[in-house]
């Protein structure tokens, strides 16, 4: 099967990656997890590396073995890239090149699919910066998974929600195909 990178970045929606991971992993995917230390605020490595049978990487410079760098090998091994949750903050570094992190590293240096799913506060999400970033990334070839309309953990009603983990699943799976 795929080699994936599971990107998680840090919203309530993070916890939904678990599910994720965990699905992919059944399917007989070799998941990786990638979290920014956001993320960690609302999943822990623990139940990542559990369910996806893996080690999880939380932190750039954490190299556990061989020379070269772990982000770059993840870049290099990956069939696809899938960001579920993720943030304006993330959008907007992979926007503009920014590699604050082991995952906006790896998004910088992989050549495989990237498919992101947005998750955040609806006035975030529509917000021309935003939009411009989503916009230059698609430019990119970059793919998305628009968010849902729904009640958002902020207590406000509209677009923002995670993608169904279904219709993640689904687009992760046609990704590669």
């Amino acid at each position: 099967m795929a080699n994936i990178v599971l990107g998680i970045t840090g919203s309530i929606a993070a916890y939904k990656a678990a599910d994720i991971a965990s699905q992919l992993t059944k399917s007989g995917h070799q998941v990786t997890c990638v979290l920014t230390k956001e993320a960690v605020e609302f999943v822990t490595p623990l139940t990542l590396s559990t369910l996806s049978r893996r080690p999880v990487i939380t932190d750039l410079f954490a190299e556990k073995e061989g020379w070269q760098p772990s982000h770059i090998q993840l870049a290099d091994d990956a069939d696809l890239l899938l960001i579920a949750p993720a943030t304006a903050n993330v959008l907007a570094a992979m926007a503009h090149g920014f590699t604050n992190d082991a995952l906006t590293a790896i998004a910088l240096t992989t050549r495989a699919p990237i498919l992101i799913a947005p998750a955040m506060n609806g006035k975030m999400w529509l917000h021309p910066a935003t939009q411009r970033n989503v916009e230059t990334l698609k430019s990119w070839g970059v793919k998305f998974i628009d968010p849902a309309d729904g009640l958002l953990a902020c207590g406000y009603e509209g677009v923002g929600r995670l993608a169904p983990v279904e219709q993640i699943l689904e687009a992760a799976q046609n990704a590669f195909s």
